[in-house]
């Protein structure tokens, strides 16, 4: 009888264990073309992320005092994301003269950041997602092939999940709520930054 006992509360343990570590387990779409981004009306989710310095930025807070351009891209390793922040690069100076502040969030963690401020000569605010909550969040996560994985964990201080957000750009009132989105499952195909500007302009 005794044993029996010890028998049931040992299964009953591994049972909640089982429950916890499921709870803890994020699913993620298996293809980017399965993902379901948040719309325009709705709003961003409020999250504290870290900087490039590692110092742990509100993100309700940081959009409520400007009008906002988003970016979700895939990492500073990406040629095609460097290419979008280039061309971004040349229409910076009228967007900030628009009233709006541009933030940039990838998995890379903030040493990766400052490789990719660096590299890049960006002056706009880069904020990092390492563990991807805030993508998944969005709706924009999801899974990599399992031959990835070790590098998106390289980037991200070993935080990453296994999953990468598809590239996506929000402009976003301060109320937090997106008022225009450009998301593309082809991480190759990129809004440039003049019809950018110009969808900026059309909103003012």
């Amino acid at each position: 009888m005794k044993i029996k006992s010890i028998f049931v509360l040992s299964m009953m343990l591994f049972a909640v264990v089982r429950s916890a570590n499921a709870q803890e387990t994020t699913t993620f779409p298996q293809q980017a073309t399965d993902i379901s981004p948040l719309l325009i009306g709705e709003s961003i989710p409020d999250f504290t992320l870290p900087d490039l310095q590692g110092k742990a930025v509100k993100l309700k807070e940081q959009l409520a005092a400007k009008p906002t351009l988003l970016i979700f891209y895939r990492g500073g390793w990406c040629p095609y994301c460097n290419r979008q922040m280039a061309d971004l690069m040349k229409v910076e100076e009228e967007i900030v003269k628009l009233g709006y502040q541009i933030i940039a969030i990838s998995p890379d963690d903030p040493a990766h950041l400052r490789a990719t401020m660096d590299k890049n000569q960006l002056t706009y605010q880069l904020l990092s997602d390492a563990d991807m909550k805030l993508s998944a969040a969005m709706g924009l996560a999801y899974a990599v092939p399992e031959a990835s994985v070790q590098r998106l964990k390289d980037a991200s201080d070993n935080k990453n999940p296994g999953a990468l957000p598809v590239p996506a750009v929000f402009i976003v009132n301060q109320a937090g709520e997106i008022e225009y989105e450009y998301i593309n499952p082809n991480y190759k195909s990129r809004i440039k930054g003049e019809l950018l500007l110009a969808t900026l302009k059309a909103l003012k």
